[in-house]
Order: structure tokens, then sequence, then C-alpha cells
């Protein structure tokens, strides 16, 4: 008996083990698996930079340093998706534009870093004359490396986090990986794009098996690979044909999975399947805060208020200056004045779109379209009004009173505030994007919009051209994708007039910032219905389309002869022939709302 005993002991014994070993052997769940992945790429990256990238610089062997470089950059696009999501600062240490870093309110610029300020050492050429500084960029790398494992450490990653992630990657291939923004003058953003795709297919797979996404993803590797030539690579025939679809899909299978939908971690609505849909974006994202939120009822009022003289107490209304036939600008090279025969320093802009941007003004010095408002009312060039005095006035029209109360459910003791005047004002230029142009119609499917000229002048504008690192798609302006959090400005070097080298005497931003690198820099404005907003620049240089697009060709200011330190157009002549010329205009022409 105290044998058998023994027996079943065992017995049972072994099974319970046979059982632990099993469970304990078992696949880990999805998001550690993904997590695991990540940590191996990581390190991978961390040693092609620290050991390969590094060592090759130490031995000055020029071969082996491209070649470290190129692998170095390969192995972070297969991180990416995670890096830009989940460690958004660090992503632009490691891959941002190798610009400075201006932080206005401390008077502060940082010097940019990363894989695009060590591009500039290797290419066109390898240059080792300031090689100390070189391994002194290559080490700092490897130290905001090591902040993105930290932040992987102690993240719990989550489905709908993940499958965010994988969309706004492919998002950010479109916009910016193809459009060369990642790698200027490498120009290798198509071939590491294949490997940024092949990754976010990978994460997903953990998810199970989709044979639509996988044979999307087959067909966009495949394309990307077929013709990686910077120049004549089909941009539009890619996004239309694979890059949407998986967009597309990823979104419906999120849906399938019962994922919750995450708003707030962009511009962008969590629900949209591509970038072009009508209802893409999120534009209260762009507002401070709650009460400056966009509903009809505030539009409306702002609509009327747009042309209400109340405001200024004279004839002159925001319209006076803002005409909707000509995309809200005016059509002069600078716009008038109160005094007659007197004009104000700069062009009026495009209020088409200006919604989508995170400063105002030529030289973003408002940072919302409220104290925009507030700041054009009060400019006493330009209406010379006041705020408070158009509130008090308006309180007296019962048929505002009732507007305003229908806007504004925390009006109180039929208190007309002034802010709610401003709010009004602003959600009404936030309704201006209708986002029904013919080239939005194109890229929704409706093959029959665009020429075979407007599609090669997309593929110029996105490509050789590299209007598109500047004015990002599909907004085309400043404001940055995939996440849409900033809007940027550049030194373009803008001269008096066509062909001539004297720079115009505007110093832009530096006006407030006193920051010489930003000397002569404006906000970079939208290009929808661009064939409406002529002249062109802040101060109207350019009568024409081909007069921009000529200076652009030259290398900016640079190109005719003004010698700006901190010019941040590439001062490099594109060397655009007069028929890409043509196609590009032809495309810009496509940006019109109908």
């Amino acid at each position: 008996m105290f044998r058998l005993l023994i027996v079943v002991f065992v017995i049972v014994s072994f099974v319970f083990l046979l059982s632990f070993c099993s469970q304990s052997n078992r696949p880990a769940g999805r998001n550690v698996e993904i997590k695991q992945m990540l940590e191996l790429q990581l390190d991978s990256l961390d040693k092609k930079i620290g050991l390969k990238l590094l060592k090759s610089i130490h031995e000055g062997n020029k071969d082996s340093i491209r070649v470290a470089f190129v692998e170095s950059r390969q192995a972070y696009k297969k991180t990416e998706w995670f890096v830009e999501y989940y460690a958004p600062l660090g992503a632009k240490e490691l891959n941002g534009a190798a610009l400075p870093e201006i932080e206005i309110e401390e008077n502060k610029v940082l010097p940019p870093k990363g894989f695009q300020v060590i591009e500039e050492y290797i290419y066109p050429n390898v240059d080792l004359s300031d090689k100390e500084e070189l391994i002194g960029e290559v080490k700092a790398m490897q130290s905001i490396l090591g902040r993105a494992k930290t932040i992987l450490e102690s993240t719990e990653l989550s489905d709908a986090h993940i499958f965010n992630a994988c969309k706004q990657e492919v998002f950010r291939i479109i916009a910016l990986g193809i459009t060369g923004f990642d790698t200027p003058i490498a120009q290798t953003g198509i071939q590491e794009s294949v490997i940024s795709l092949g990754s976010v297919i990978e994460v997903l797979n953990h998810f199970g098996e989709n044979k639509n996404l996988s044979r999307l993803a087959a067909g966009a590797i495949k394309e990307l690979k077929f013709n990686n030539d910077f120049n004549t690579f089909d941009r539009m025939g890619f996004i239309v044909n694979y890059a949407n679809p998986i967009t597309t899909e990823i979104t419906q299978w999120q849906k399938n999975l019962r994922l919750e939908l995450i708003e707030g971690s962009g511009g962008l609505n969590s629900t949209a399947s591509t970038l072009f849909e009508p209802a893409a974006f999120n534009i209260n994202y762009f507002s401070t805060n709650k009460e400056g939120w966009m509903t009809k009822e505030k539009a409306d009022l702002g609509k009327r208020l747009f042309s209400e003289p109340t405001l200024t107490g004279s004839n002159r209304t925001c319209k006076s200056c803002h005409n909707p036939a000509l995309a809200f600008t005016d059509g002069l090279t600078k716009s008038a004045a109160l005094i007659p025969g007197t004009f104000v320093k700069r062009n009026a802009p495009t209020l088409m779109y200006a919604g989508f941007q995170h400063a105002q003004f030529y030289d973003m010095r408002s940072p919302t379209l409220e104290n925009q408002a507030m700041d054009v009312i009060a400019n006493k060039d330009e209406m010379h009004g006041s705020v408070e005095e158009a509130a008090k006035k308006l309180s007296k029209s019962e048929n505002y009173m009732k507007q305003f109360k229908a806007a504004f459910s925390t009006m109180e003791n039929n208190e007309l505030k002034p802010r709610f005047v401003m709010i009004a004002l602003a959600s009404y230029i936030r309704s201006l994007s209708p986002f029904n142009s013919r080239f939005d119609q194109y890229m929704r499917g409706d093959k029959g919009q665009l020429s075979q000229e407007e599609k090669k002048g997309f593929n110029l504008f996105m490509g050789k051209a590299k209007c598109g690192t500047c004015h990002f798609m599909p907004l085309f302006n400043g404001t940055a994708p995939p996440v849409f959090s900033s809007t940027e400005g550049e030194v373009l070097g803008v001269p008096v007039s066509p062909g001539v080298g004297k720079i115009d005497p505007d110093s832009g931003r530096y006006l407030r910032t006193k920051i010489e690198q930003l000397k002569y820099a404006f906000k970079t404005p939208t290009l929808r219905n661009v064939s409406k907003t002529a002249p062109y620049m802040h101060n109207g240089a350019f009568k024409t389309l081909e007069q921009v697009i000529d200076f652009y060709d030259q290398g900016g200011g640079a190109g005719l002869g003004i010698k700006l330190e901190f010019q941040t157009l590439p001062s490099n002549p594109l060397n655009l022939s007069p028929i890409e010329k043509k196609e590009i205009v032809a495309f810009l022409k496509t940006l019109t709302d109908k």
C-alpha cells in the first residue's frame, strides 16, 4: 500500500511537472512578444550605431562608414513605428530635420542631432575633417537611444495603441518617407519605406492572419522595390493603389477586433481610414481649450461677424482684406491700411485651412486664431477697433444676443464676454476647410479627376522638386504629419522682386524674437487654393506661380546671390526642366476647392 502511494505520488508529481513546464513554455501574450521583438531590434540598432558606425569612423574607412550608416538607418526603420508613437521627442532627436530646435519662450537655440546631421558628413562625400565632432554626434545618438529603451521597458503596449502606431507609421511613409524628408541628401527614403512597412506588417501579424492586408502589403513592397529611383518613383500611384487601401484595411481590422478607437493622439481622427477623407482631421485638436471647439452655431455666428462693421466702428470688416472669391485674400501685393492710399507691411494670407496651424500670421506671433482676431481688430493700421467695445455694442442687439446664447451655453446673466466674439470668428475660420478639390476627389478614388500632366506634377512636387518636405501633404502647409502637433516656418531668402539679388527688408520672426536663426523666417502657408491667392510670399513679390517655382528651382535667396547664414531652404538648384515646372503648376491648380 505504501509503495502504491509512492507510485501515485510520483505519477501525480510528474503530471504536475509536465503541466507546469507546458504552461511555462507556452508562447507569451502577443503584446509581450512584440515588446521582446522591439527590445531585440533596439539592441541591434544600438550595436549598429555603437559598434559598426562608430568603429568605422574611428578607423576612417569611408566605404565602411557609408555602409554602417545605411545599415543603422535601416535598423532604426524597423523600430520607427514604436519610437515615433511612444517616444516622439526621442524620435525627433534621432531622425528629425538637421535644423536647430528653437525654444522661443526660453530664447534658446538647441543644435540638431541624429541621423540627418550625420548624413551631412557622409553625403554626397564622406567628410572626416571634423572627425571628433562626428564621433560626438554618434555618441549622442546612443544616449538618445538609451532613453527610448527605458521608455519601452516602462511601457505596457495595448492592442489599440499598437494598431494606432502602425497606421500612423504608414501615414508617415506617405507624407515623409517617400518624399525625401527623412533622407534629404542620400534620398534613400523609398528603399527604407520597404523596411518600415515590413515592420508594421510583422507587428500586426501577431494579431492573426489577414490575407487582404498581407496581399496589399506584398504589392506595396514590390512597388517600392520595382522602381526606387527617387526622381521617377510614382508616389501618387503608390498612395492610391497601395497605401490608402492598407490604412483602410488596418482601420477595418481594428474595428473587427473591437479595439477601442483612441482620440487625442494628434490632429487626425482615430476613425480616419486615410489621410484624404473629408473628415480625416479633428479640427478641435488645434484649439487650445474646449470652449473654443467649433460648432455649427459658433461658425454661423462667426460668419455673420466676419462682415460686421461694429467690430471697428467704421465701414471696414474682416471681409475687406479677406475676400471669399479670392480664397479669403485680397489680391494685393500688400493689404490696404485704414488711411486711404497707405498699406500694411505684408500680404493678406488666405484664411482657408488656417485652422490647421499652431501659429498665425506670417511671423507666427499668435498661437491661436482667437488671438489673431483680437490682434487684427486692435491693430491701428488694420481695423483699429476694440473687442471689448464691440461686445458691448453687440449685446444691445436682441438678434445677436439670441445667436450668442445659442452658440455659448456658458453665457451667464446675459453677459456677452469679449472672448465669445473672438471664439465665434475663430470658429468660422476653422470651418473654412472643405477638402473638396479635384486632388481630394482623386485621392478618394475618382480616377477621372486628374490628367497625366497633373499626376506627374504631384510626383515632382513630392519628389524631385522637394516641395512636399515643407508643404506637408495633405494640408500642404507647415503643420508636420503624421501627428500634426507643430507648425513650421522657413528662411527662404525672399527678394524684393523676382530675380533680384536683394533680400526683402522685412526680417519676419526676428522682429519679435531677436533670435538670429529666425531672421527672415516666415510661416509656411497652405498651398490649397493657391491658384486664387496671388501675389505670393509675405511681400507679394511674385505675381505668378511660375515665378515662385523659378525662385525655388534656383535655390531660393542663395541662388540669387543673397548671403543668408541660416537659410533653411536647400541652396542647391533643383534642375527642373520647363516641362517639369509646367507640370508642377498644373498640379497646384488641382488644389482649388470646388
